[in-house]
């Protein structure tokens, strides 16, 4: 899917980033597929790894992981290498860098021209200090804008760097995905997979799942490109519930499909990225 990886730069080089193995940008072809979801989900598993867990929220105009992990209002400090991250739990396992830490009200609209998003993005990257983190999930807006690129270019010295592509099971969100391949190919993105998010419903009372919109597209559209499936999540109340209240659905709810598709996802992204470094 990629070009070569070129060779690593020094970590005198990186910055804020040398303390960061693992880079992994979250990207969907549109908007409400749950992108931001997976992306909290992931860091939420990868931190009951046992991962040190860092999340960027470039998504600007929709920066919601925030409330996703309960930690609006929070304030952004500077440090001598540049601002700290909100840690979001007491152990420090897990730190966000949003916009919505910068805004005065969290209903406030980021009306911004591409120029001053792309510096802030660029910012973003350069002056947090995260410190030493095993993996640094990147939640980005929707489409293959200016705003990715901006991403991408900031991130590239940084190695190994791979993207992982959301989908729903719908044909216009599936062909929206393989134009986000094709952004992945021009821009030399390592691709660690595509998940289908929203594929059936979990019925909470007897768990059957149903299949509320078509079902298998991510997994078809992975098996025609080339790229590794990753796996199905359905819709399940509980998820979305502890989403809204800033709960840890991987904690709380481990008997629910979700969580079962969810924690094979990441032992798949783990074999992956694992793999990136040998």
């Amino acid at each position: 899917m990629a070009a070569a990886s070129p060779a690593r730069v020094p970590p005198a080089e990186l910055g804020n980033l040398a303390g960061v193995r693992h880079i992994i940008l979250v990207l969907s072809g549109k908007g409400g597929v749950g992108k931001s979801t997976i992306a909290t989900e992931l860091a939420l598993a990868l931190r009951h790894r046992g991962k040190k867990v860092g999340i960027l929220d470039v998504d600007l105009c929709g920066p919601s992981i925030p409330r996703m992990l309960h930690a609006q209002g929070r304030a952004v400090h500077q440090c001598s290498g540049g601002w700290v991250p909100v840690f979001v739990d007491q152990e420090q396992s897990i730190s966000l860098m949003s916009v919505g830490f910068l805004l005065e009200k969290p209903d406030e609209a980021v009306v911004w021209r591409g120029p001053k998003k792309n510096a802030l993005i660029k910012q973003f990257v350069s002056d947090v200090a995260w410190g030493e983190l095993d993996y640094l999930v990147v939640d980005t807006p929707p489409g293959t804008s200016d705003e990715h690129m901006a991403a991408v270019e900031a991130l590239r010295p940084c190695r190994p760097l791979g993207a992982l592509l959301v989908t729903t099971p719908q044909a216009v969100s599936v062909g929206d995905v393989r134009r986000e391949l094709t952004f992945c190919r021009k821009t030399g993105l390592q691709v660690l997979g595509v998940v289908e998010n929203m594929s059936g419903f979990a019925c909470p009372h007897c768990a059957e799942c149903t299949n509320v919109f078509s079902r298998g597209g991510g997994e078809e559209l992975a098996l025609l490109t080339g790229v590794p499936f990753l796996g199905s999540v359905p819709l399940d109340p509980e998820l979305t519930r502890s989403l809204e209240e800033g709960r840890d659905f991987i904690q709380e709810f481990p008997k629910s499909p979700a969580f079962s598709a969810l924690i094979s996802i990441t032992q798949k992204i783990l074999d992956r990225t694992s793999t990136l470094l040998s």
